[in-house]
């Protein structure tokens, strides 16, 4: 099963935080996205292995874009 975490906001993507095949927990930031010069972590809101990421840093997101893939437990 997998778990899609998606943006909330339109922002530019400033860092990703994880990688492929990588362990997150709920909470642990995977991307943080920049919106009116304010830095915006967004979290893993399930625990499992990251399978894709879809962004790249300085892409623009639209609300509901895709970001992560995670592969649940």
């Amino acid at each position: 099963m997998s778990h899609v975490v998606v943006a909330e906001l339109v922002a530019n993507v400033l860092s990703v935080e994880v990688e492929p095949g990588q362990r997150v927990s709920p909470a642990d930031p995977v991307v943080i996205l920049e919106s009116m010069k304010m830095e915006i972590p967004v979290l893993a809101d399930a625990a499992g292995t990251v399978t894709e990421v879809v962004v790249e840093v300085g892409d623009v997101v639209r609300d509901g874009d895709p970001l992560v893939v995670i592969a649940t437990l």
